[in-house]
Formats: C-alpha cells, sequence, structure tokens
C-alpha cells in the first residue's frame, strides 16, 4: 500500500493510493516544521510500520520507518547573498540561511538522499555530511515541447519575424534570477548600436513586486528591453521559436528549465558560468559562459550573436554522470 501525504488531494489524485491531507501545511514555514516533526511523527506512529518514507520537499521529517530517503530539490543554500536581496524581497536571503540548517537536521537517518545534479550532490555532502555514496542523482524528466522551428539552425540563423535578434530570459520577478545583468548588457548594446537593432524579452512586466519596480525604474526607458510580464505555456513556445538566443543569468538553480526546454532548437544559448548551467546545458549545440554579473562580457557575447559570429559558441558534450544515478523514477525505486 502506497499512503501519500498532501495538502490537497485534488491536485494529485491517482488510483490506488491513500491520501491523507493536511491543508494546513502549506501555510507558513512554522507550520510545515511543525507538520515535519510533530505531525507526521504522529501520523507514522497510526500507519504501519513504512518500508519506505520518501520525503519530497527537502527536510528530514521524524517519522517511525524502516527506510527514509529525502528528495532535495531547493539550491538557495548556494546562493551568494548581496545587500540588495535583503532590500528586494528579504524572505529569498533568510530562506537560504534557514535552508542551510534545515537540510541537516535529522539528515543522517536517511538511507538516501536524492538531487537532481551532481554538483548538488557534491555541495550537499558537504553541506550535510552525508557520504555522497548515498546520494543518488536522478535528472529530472520532460515531456518536450512543440516549438515552432524547432530544428533551429548550426549557424543561429534567425528565428524573428524583422530584422531584429531576439534575446530571450524566461523567468519569474525574483532577485536571485539576476535580470539587472541582462538589462545592463542590453543597456550597453542600445549605446553602441541605436535603438532597434535588436530586442531583449524578459518576462516581466515592473509592476510584480519590489524587485521587478526596481528593474522597470531603472531600464525602463532602455528601448530595445521587453517588459512582456508572465505568459503562458503556448505563448512561452511560440517565443523559444522566435528567438535567436535564450540568455540565462540567473545565479542559482537547482536546474534551470527554460534551458532544457530550448535546447532542442539547436539555437544558441548564453549562460551564467555556474555549475547548474554546465550541467542543464549539456548536450546543446551551441553554448557560450560568462561569469554571472559580468554585463559587460555578456554584452560582448550577445554582440557576436548580433554580428552571426559564433566563435566563442561550441557545442557541449554530455559526461556520463557517476554512480549512484538513476535516469527515470521507475529506476529510482528499483534501488
Amino acid at each position: 500500500m502506497v499512503t501519500a501525504l498532501v495538502h490537497k488531494q485534488d491536485l494529485c489524485d491517482y488510483p490506488g493510493i491513500h491520501y491523507i491531507e493536511i491543508p494546513w501545511s502549506i501555510k507558513g514555514w512554522g507550520r510545515r516544521l511543525w507538520c515535519e516533526y510533530v505531525t507526521m511523527n504522529r501520523i507514522s506512529k497510526e500507519l504501519p510500520e513504512a518500508d519506505l518514507w520518501l520525503s519530497l520537499h527537502d527536510t528530514t521529517p521524524r517519522v517511525r520507518a524502516k527506510r527514509q530517503a529525502v528528495y532535495c530539490h531547493t539550491s538557495f543554500p548556494f546562493l551568494k547573498v548581496h545587500g540588495r536581496d535583503w532590500l528586494m524581497n528579504p524572505k529569498i536571503p533568510l530562506f537560504a540561511t534557514f535552508t542551510k540548517y534545515a537540510y541537516r537536521i535529522g539528515v543522517r537517518r536517511n538511507a538516501w538522499l536524492i538531487v537532481q545534479q551532481e554538483w548538488f550532490r557534491e555541495g550537499l555532502s558537504y553541506l550535510t555530511d552525508f557520504p555522497e555514496e548515498r546520494i543518488i542523482v536522478a535528472p529530472p524528466q520532460f515531456q518536450p515541447m512543440e516549438i515552432p522551428g524547432q530544428a533551429g539552425n548550426d549557424n543561429g540563423g534567425q528565428a524573428g519575424n524583422d530584422d531584429k535578434v531576439v534575446f530571450f530570459y524566461p523567468s519569474g520577478p525574483d532577485c536571485h534570477k539576476n535580470f539587472e545583468t541582462l538589462c545592463r548588457a542590453a543597456e550597453v548594446l542600445e549605446q553602441k548600436l541605436g535603438k532597434g537593432k535588436f530586442k531583449v524579452i524578459i518576462t516581466v512586466k515592473g509592476d510584480e513586486n519590489r524587485y521587478a519596480q526596481w528593474l522597470k525604474k531603472n531600464w525602463g526607458a532602455v528601448k530595445s528591453i521587453d517588459f512582456l510580464g508572465y505568459v503562458d505555456k503556448d505563448k512561452l513556445a511560440t517565443l523559444y521559436g522566435w528567438a535567436d538566443c535564450l540568455v540565462f543569468p540567473s545565479r542559482v538553480e537547482t536546474w534551470g528549465l527554460p534551458i532544457s526546454e530550448f535546447k532542442p532548437t539547436g539555437k544558441p544559448i548564453i549562460l551564467a558560468d555556474l555549475p547548474y548551467a554546465h550541467e542543464s546545458a549539456a548536450g546543446a549545440k551551441q553554448v557560450a559562459f560568462y561569469a554571472v554579473e559580468d554585463f559587460q562580457q555578456l554584452s560582448c557575447l550577445m554582440m557576436q550573436i548580433i554580428q552571426r559570429n559564433f566563435s566563442n559558441f561550441a557545442r557541449l558534450l554530455p559526461s556520463e554522470p557517476r554512480a549512484p544515478h538513476a535516469a527515470s523514477w521507475a529506476e529510482l525505486f528499483e534501488r
């Protein structure tokens, strides 16, 4: 028998599973921790002893079970916090600090930890002093999107419908997403080339939160930046097909989903030179990296795309994953 503890059964109602709803558990971190260390402990004593208690949200609950494992997917402990982060959204640096300790609580009770990337395995082992040989790398599985013009062009052929070269960065308006580096690079390029030579599309409107307002205030006058705002999945696929280049400057990610979504187009990708980006982009045809906050270096790479100079873009070969590794959830559970 499989028992699932969820906050709302309607969101994940699959046959053959016994559900226990805990709707209040998502209403703040205080309640979440009470649920992990008190409520789940009580529930585990009321159920037959579990052969496996698998936690899907980073923390190790205090429960009765023959074996425990935790799926770890919060990368914030590895975020280099800036002073501006405290002004834009103090919850993010606070969460980054908190999760460094939350990962450690009771971690030794686990038989396994599960992560998405090799760098995360190494970092989590160092952070928690948990043996690397008991941390399984299980990359996420993706359903490929239907993207217009997905075949791409090994020479970086333009996908847009006019003469402008289009750069695209889809992400939410969170301060660690580092939109400001891309905005600064666009500003530099516009000063060099003038208006109308390229377009940078970002999925920030400018009124969502303090960070978005700051971005719009500082770079809203840059004509080459399109503050598009949120887009749905269909519009996202259209923009992937239209864009000439994906730019992904985020300062920390567990994976970086847009990288995987855009990769099948074969078009150029410019990435922050961070471990998550190297692993997520493995197999991409044309990739270039820049120092994460060096907007001058980023602007130079963007200029090369505009000039159709791809000398600094190269295929990124995938590497063989180290054991323990699981290519799918089915393979994971076979362990």
